[in-house]
Formats: structure tokens, sequence, C-alpha cells
């Protein structure tokens, strides 16, 4: 697969959530070339406003694979600054995502937790692709 099939899939999930009255989210995490992860906005769902796409996603992938070191994580909305912590703590290498999500985004430049390199406790930050390029 490549990133278009890993981006429908994320827009697949995002159509469930908006379906269950969620915000329109869906995020996939790939490794090896093979989906390990993969969730879609709980948010309102589970009355946890720390259930959002990515995270789910990572937890799903830490779980079924003990880690997401290395892994790309998809994403139809740019990981938010929360969502941003957790690629960073679990070391993802690469994020790829299709809509900007405003203030809040990890790559804004005013908070930049996405794409900082100074944080020595994560290491490098991961590269980050807005698709389509």
């Amino acid at each position: 697969m490549h990133d278009q099939q890993y981006m429908d899939r994320c827009l697949e999930l995002a159509a469930l959530a908006a379906a269950e009255g969620e915000s329109p989210v869906g995020s996939v995490i790939v490794k090896d070339g093979q989906i390990i992860g993969e969730a879609y906005e709980k948010s309102r769902q589970l009355k946890d406003i720390t259930r959002h796409a990515e995270a789910l996603a990572v937890i799903e992938a830490v779980k079924k694979n003990g880690s997401v070191a290395g892994a790309t994580l998809y994403t139809n909305v740019e990981p938010c600054l929360l969502c941003s912590y957790v690629i960073r703590h679990h070391r993802i290498a690469r994020v790829v995502y299709s809509k900007a999500c405003g203030e809040l985004g990890g790559t804004n430049p005013r908070f930049n937790l996405l794409t900082a390199d100074d944080i020595k406790a994560w290491g490098s930050a991961p590269v980050v692709t807005v698709y389509p390029d």
C-alpha cells in the first residue's frame, strides 16, 4: 500500500466517527507495510477528551505489537498537541496528515510539539508530510 491507500482508510474511519456523532477523524499506524493499529475519534462516546483517533490507534498498536517505534502514523487531520505528545513519546518516525488542525495543531510554530527537534527526551522529531504533498 502507498500513502493514498492509507489516507483512504483514514477517511473511511473518519466517516464512521462522523456517523456516530464524533469529530470526523480517523488514524492508521503502519509498520513494515502492515497496518498495526487503527482507530477513529471516540471522545464524545466515551466522555473522555483523550480518546482521539491518533491516541487510540497508538494504544491499539502498542497492545498488539509492544511498540510503534519507527512506524508511520496516518491521519486525516493534523495531530493536536495531545496526540503530538503521544506520537513523540512512542517514537513514531513519520506522520502523514491531510488537513491542518489550526491553533492547537502539533506543527503550529507557537507550540511546535510535533516537529521540535530540541526535546532531548524524545530524540529526533518524526518526518511530517502534508498529504498530498
